[in-house]
């Protein structure tokens, strides 16, 4: 979602904004601007569209200042105008904000009321005009904010500039990530690590509800009850490299051919090579005790929760609900004593996901998290952290995320198993000898690159595509479907095989392409009976399967995609690859904007 730098300095800080700006367009946006302190004035540039138009205009028009704020804005309230793009201003507050004020609505109407005059169509304007106005009155930086930040409902991230006090800035936040870097004599603000990679790697997590004061020597940090506090400076970790593509054309691109290695690597941390056993982080709750698992997550992240709920079921016989997070809440869920709630999620700030989890902790429960940031809101409020090591994502379309994902969750249900005594020594032996050829069968799987690049065009002209699968598969047909939609703009669906004859077979004919998901197994007739049904009908069938697969059922389809034959419990993590190249060449070939795909975020800190 947007994304906020700050820096107060004795340089020049107007370039090193735009550079931290340009390392958080994976992030999503659709405006941009810059507000610097200079002289006793707030010196604002701001553009509608691509952080190259900000650019251009601070080529023509200067923002000179050793200290400032910048942002990148994901359009909520107001559209991706110029006059709606942040950072907002009064004569005496500047502001950027990340998250969705929910009673702006109230507040914006007392401030007009009050004869203020707003010139956007925002809820964060609002913020600035309420700091702004206590700052009117007299009072400092510090209490203006003291005295605003209880009146705002809803998720924020903020970084404030005050014209007539040029050697500070004001960060805070609440259900929206933001964190402090410590350099020499300059200091920064920002919405992640990855953001100040090439500033500083010391940096402090601001926990729910802080506040911070940053000068160019400290930063002073209260808590929500305005007490003050320290916050561990830790070392990122964070590298400046991981925003470049080198040699591939598109980071999504990159993250594909990326999946053998990280998958490897998440891999190793949960899993003992010496007796090919599993092991999980260190946790204070006995897993066997539990009863029941609850899933929640959010688009790509649900679809790993589908076939995760397969394998727990299958192997630790532990019955599992799913729900997508923005329902989860709302639907007043039934959630039994003694359960573990399992949320799954790349950033760890997905702002649905974070408030069921919540709500699952004031219920009681057991508290699991798969997530790719473990410093991130989500991991800090974890009773088992569990982190995948897919590192950086930045094409906004999940794909290294969910195999690692994917992969942990596998980990993860072989030991409850084994701690609920449904799997011996011997099966678990197995187990993870299937899942240490998971890398192996990734590369195997890029190995067709050129082949799915040589097939898209059939589907780069369809209107509407199908993809169907059975079991484990049948998540993968949604994910298919889903990463089509995101980058290539192509209506798709994900159906389980089986349902098709229950009303969507009515959708066949010869201009649907319809995407199989079918590799050898105890399903694979099943399936291929289905993909009979639809070829009666004149769909037009690609199958993705197996040697074996595609020399009993390839026979009269437009096109087919070969991929290594593998067990059962690793083929969705194999089987993720043809489905993201699939998606990621027909996007190429309709020339739409892989990496930042329209009106889609990274990583969504609003509800």
């Amino acid at each position: 979602m947007c994304g906020i730098i700050g820096i107060v300095s004795d340089q020049s800080v107007s370039d090193r904004l735009v550079e931290g700006l340009r390392r958080m367009e994976y992030r999503g946006y659709d405006s941009a601007g810059v507000c610097t302190v200079e002289n006793g004035d707030l010196v604002r540039r701001r553009a509608q569209g691509k952080l190259a138009n900000l650019v251009t205009e601070l080529a023509e028009n200067p923002a000179p200042g050793s200290i400032g704020i910048a942002h990148t804005r994901w359009a909520t309230h107001g559209a991706p105008t110029t006059h709606n793009a942040h950072p907002h201003a009064t004569a005496e507050v500047a502001l950027v904000h990340n998250g969705i004020i929910e009673n702006f609505k109230p507040l914006r109407d007392e401030l007009l009321a009050q004869g203020r005059k707003l010139e956007s169509d925002t809820d964060s304007e609002v913020v600035a005009h309420l700091i702004s106005q206590r700052v009117e009155e007299g009072v400092s930086p510090e209490e203006a904010v003291k005295d605003v930040l209880p009146r705002l409902r809803g998720a924020f991230a903020l970084a404030i500039a005050f014209r007539a006090h040029p050697g500070k800035l004001i960060g805070a936040r609440r259900g929206s990530p933001l964190v402090v870097g410590y350099g020499d004599n300059e200091m920064f603000l920002g919405s992640d690590a990855l953001a100040l990679a090439s500033l500083t790697q010391r940096i402090a997590y601001l926990e729910e509800g802080d506040w911070a004061v940053i000068t160019r020597d400290d930063a002073k940090i209260f808590d929500e009850e305005n007490n003050p506090v320290s916050r561990e400076i830790t070392m990122s970790g964070a590298s400046a490299a991981a925003v470049e593509k080198g040699n591939y054309r598109h980071f999504m691109q990159k993250e594909i051919f990326e999946q053998p290695t990280v998958v490897a690597q998440t891999l190793g941390s949960y899993i003992r090579q010496s007796d090919n056993s599993v092991a999980l982080p260190q946790f204070d709750f006995d897993i066997s005790a539990i009863r029941r698992i609850t899933i929640v997550a959010c688009g790509t992240s649900y679809y790993a929760g589908l076939v995760a709920k397969y394998w727990f079921e299958h192997f630790a016989r532990v019955p599992v609900d799913i729900d997508v997070a923005s329902e989860f809440r709302y639907r007043e869920p039934v959630l039994e004593e003694g359960g573990l709630a399992l949320f799954i999620s790349q950033s760890g700030e997905t702002a649905d996901t974070l408030a069921a989890l919540r709500h699952c902790k004031a219920e009681g429960q057991t508290i699991a998290v798969v997530v790719n940031v473990p410093t991130s809101s989500m991991a800090r409020e974890a009773d088992l952290l569990l982190p995948t090591h897919a590192g950086p994502e930045i094409g906004v379309a999940s794909t290294k995320a969910f195999t690692c994902q994917l992969a942990v969750l596998a980990a993860l249900a072989a030991h409850l198993a084994v701690r609920k005594g449904r799997m011996d020594r011997a099966e678990e032996q197995d187990v993870v000898r299937h899942l240490l050829e998971a890398p192996a069968a990734l590369n195997s799987a890029l190995d067709h690159d050129d082949d799915i690049a040589a097939m898209a065009h059939l589907i780069a002209p369809a209107r509407d595509v199908l993809y169907l699968g059975r079991g484990p598969d049948f998540p993968l047909a949604l994910e298919g479907a889903l990463k089509l939609k995101e980058i290539s703009y192509i209506h798709a669906e994900g159906y389980a095989a089986g349902e098709m004859k229950h009303g969507p077979i009515a959708l066949i004919d010869e201009a649907v392409p319809v995407i199989v998901l079918a590799p050898s197994g105890p399903l694979f007739e099943k399936t291929v009976s289905n993909m009979e049904e639809v070829r009666a009908r004149g769909g037009q069938i690609v199958l993705i399967s197996d040697r074996e697969g595609l020399s009993e059922a390839g026979e009269g389809c437009i096109a087919t995609i070969e991929m290594p034959r593998v067990h059962p419990l690793i083929a969705p993590l194999v089987y993720a690859v043809p489905v993201q190249l699939l998606a990621y060449h027909v996007a190429c070939l309709k020339g739409t904007d892989v990496d930042q795909p329209r009106n889609l975020a990274k990583s969504v800190t609003v509800e």
